[in-house]
This record gives C-alpha cells, sequence and structure tokens, in this order.
C-alpha cells in the first residue's frame, strides 16, 4: 500500500443561502485553489470524487468540467452529512491501492434557509426506521426540526443519565463562536455570552438556536496523492494521512434504545478505534481535532466517543478548559459547523482544509502550537462515520 499525502486543499467563504454563487461556480472554484495550493493541474489528476447531497445527478462534472474535461472518472458521491469526507475516503483509497497516482475529492453544496427536510416526499424515507425508534424512545415532536430532536434527544438522555447543565452544552457553542471570529471563512464571527446562547429560543432538550448549526452554502476540495508522485513533483507541503476509517451503523443504532447510540456513537467509537491502530496514535497525541458539531449536544457526545475524555467526564473536560487554547486538545479551531456553517458536502473536505493548514502551521490567528497530529470526524445520520488522522511527517 502506498503512503498518501493531501497534497493540496482549498476552500471558499461559506455564506448564508441566497448569498452564494451557483453550486458548479463555487466547486470549480474550491477545486482551482486546491490544484493551485499542490502547485498541478488539473490534468494531472487520475480520478475525480465529487460530494454534495442536494443536487441532481452529475451535478460533479458540471463542477469538474470548470477545471478541464481531460476524461478521467468523475464519481458522485452523497452520504448525507459525512458526504465530504466519504469523497475524501474514496479518493484516498484509489491513491492507496495504486489506482491512481493523484485524486481529488471536492465537496460543495447550496442549500435553502431552514431546517433539513425531504426531498421526495412520494416515497419512503431512507430515515424511517431511526425516526420510529427516535419515536419509540422519546416521542416525536410535530414542532421540532427532526434533526434537532436526535441530536436534542441524545444530549437530554446524557445529561439525565450525568446531571449535565443546560449551561455545559451553551458553553460549546460560546467557544465556537471565540474561534470563528479567526476564520474569514466562518458564517458566524460575532461573539456570544452563554447567557445570549441560553437566552435563544428554546429548540429540543437542551438546545437553542445558538445551538444549531444553520444551514449553509459552500465548496472545499483537496488533492490526494501518493508519496511518489508528491517527491516525483517537488510537493513539499503535503500531509501524511496516518489512518482513516469509515463505518456506517451497527446493531446497536437500534437494538438498545439508546438515543446516543441512534445519533452515532458506537460508529463514531469504531471508526476512532480503527485509525489509532492504523495511525499507532491515540487521542493522548493529538494537539487539534475537527469533529462534527452539528448540533453542541453532539459534540460533547463526540469528546467521549473520540477518546479525548473518559466516559462520563464531557463536563468537566469542557469548564476546564480542554477542548480550547491552553488546554488539552483544541477542538473545532475553524469555529466548527456550529459557526464556520455545514454545507453538507462541503463539511468534511473543510474539515481536512483547516488540519492541513494546522499541520502546514499556515492558520494564521487559529494556529496550534505544536501541532504534530490532528484528528478529523465526519458524521451523517443514515449512517456513515468517517474518521481522518493527518500528520506532518
Amino acid at each position: 500500500m502506498s503512503k498518501v499525502k493531501v497534497a493540496g486543499v482549498g476552500m471558499i467563504p461559506f455564506t448564508k443561502p441566497g448569498k452564494s454563487d451557483d453550486y458548479h461556480v463555487m466547486g470549480e472554484a474550491a477545486g482551482r485553489l486546491a490544484l493551485d495550493d499542490a502547485g498541478i493541474s488539473y490534468d494531472d489528476i487520475g480520478q475525480v470524487y465529487v460530494g454534495y447531497v442536494y443536487g441532481d445527478s452529475t451535478a460533479g462534472q458540471a463542477a469538474v468540467y470548470g477545471l478541464g474535461m481531460s476524461g478521467v472518472p468523475i464519481i458522485n458521491v452523497n452520504n448525507n452529512c459525512a458526504t465530504g469526507s466519504s469523497a475524501l475516503f474514496l479518493a484516498r483509497q484509489a491513491v492507496e491501492s495504486g489506482m491512481v497516482d493523484c485524486a481529488l475529492a471536492l465537496g460543495f453544496e447550496q442549500m435553502v434557509p431552514g431546517a433539513l427536510g425531504a426531498t421526495f416526499t412520494d416515497r419512503p424515507s431512507p430515515m424511517l426506521k431511526m425516526f420510529k425508534e427516535m419515536s419509540s424512545i422519546q416521542g416525536i415532536d410535530k414542532n421540532a426540526p427532526g434533526a434537532a430532536q436526535f441530536f436534542g434527544g441524545a444530549g437530554k438522555e446524557y445529561a439525565a443519565e450525568y446531571g449535565t447543565k443546560d449551561e455545559t452544552f451553551a458553553k460549546i457553542s460560546e467557544k465556537a463562536r471565540k474561534h470563528a471570529v479567526n476564520n474569514p471563512y466562518a458564517v458566524f464571527r460575532d461573539l456570544l455570552t452563554i447567557e445570549e446562547i441560553m437566552a435563544s429560543p428554546h429548540i429540543y432538550g437542551p438546545l437553542t438556536r445558538f445551538q444549531c448549526c444553520p444551514p449553509t452554502c459552500g465548496a472545499a476540495a483537496a488533492v490526494i496523492c501518493s508519496e511518489d508522485f508528491a517527491k516525483k513533483h517537488g510537493l513539499n507541503n503535503a500531509i501524511t494521512i496516518k489512518g482513516q476509517a469509515m463505518t456506517t451503523d451497527y446493531p446497536s443504532t437500534l437494538e438498545e434504545h439508546s438515543m446516543r447510540k441512534l445519533i452515532g456513537y458506537d460508529m463514531a467509537e469504531a471508526a476512532a478505534q480503527k485509525v489509532y491502530e492504523q495511525a499507532g496514535v491515540g487521542p493522548k497525541d493529538v494537539q487539534v481535532v475537527e469533529l462534527h458539531d452539528c448540533f453542541t449536544a453532539n459534540e460533547l457526545l463526540t469528546y467521549e466517543a473520540l477518546g479525548l475524555t473518559d466516559p462520563g467526564t464531557a463536563e468537566k473536560f469542557i469548564w476546564d478548559g480542554d477542548n480550547t487554547y491552553g488546554g488539552r486538545v483544541v477542538t473545532n479551531p475553524s469555529g466548527g459547523l456550529l459557526s464556520k456553517g455545514h454545507p453538507l458536502g462541503a463539511t468534511g473536505l473543510a474539515q481536512c482544509t483547516e488540519l492541513v493548514w494546522q499541520l502546514r502551521g499556515g492558520a494564521g490567528n487559529r494556529q496550534v502550537d505544536g501541532v504534530k497530529h490532528a484528528l478529523q470526524h465526519n458524521l451523517g445520520l443514515g449512517g456513515a462515520c468517517v474518521v481522518t488522522m493527518y500528520s506532518n511527517d
């Protein structure tokens, strides 16, 4: 198996719906930035994987054709909120297997305002089993967005077991805003206090509006190549993918009648363990993490799923400041989904971009000191989870 490198990354500033370019313009821009960052041309790319959730078939081609029309395979990827990292996973797999020397992973999303909803209403939802399980555990609130009920319910379940304060969840959002102040790519860059976050409209469980990620438009991309390709082309800024794993749901998702299991805790835990074994690097060796904070509740749960802190200790981890600058590990220096935004198809590749910048020492005012290893976690209900370990060795 070939050692795999991230040779170039690129993303465009994320925006609110209605304020972005069309999807193909955003996608082309991000792809071009990644190619320029790597210092190669589109003609060097052997395969392309393009992720998006809301779009017609071959929307990937519509974006990529702006970079060139070289006849190479272009594969469109849709895996809910894990779409971007699924494209990354496939590009890495193609390079590692030796099928190609260099691949492009690209993700974009052109979203509409409001909570996520079904696109096709004339057929069963792929989430039908999950909704039935949620209903059996906590019922259905017709006035709350479905995603917020899943993740808010998981946070409520955790808090009931460990006595977690509502303010603890809000403090995660406060941290996200502090980090996003230094990110010119983020949608929300204004500071919020815990009091302001708590006072925003209640959504579900411990969640208020400012604890829920916004619908967002944007694009991001990464050039993935073999170590030999990087050496041949003098790509000295390339970052190593030390380990990567993708998981889908286990029987526990539906059989253990737990909201935490239902929203992917076991997927995340299993993927992380596989990556630590592959990389020979554990959670205590990681300096920076970009994780899937679609809601504050999920960030709290993911601390434990990834082994950043022991089960039941996330509240102390948060109030001790171990999740931010000056603490044990900086989580979501970009501002995360909560503040940077969450254009579904682009999120996983935006996380990759931030971590590559961190490992290069080029993250500006967001830079974490002494970064050697960086961890990425991207989750989609229905379900999929991709965890990736990067290193600058």
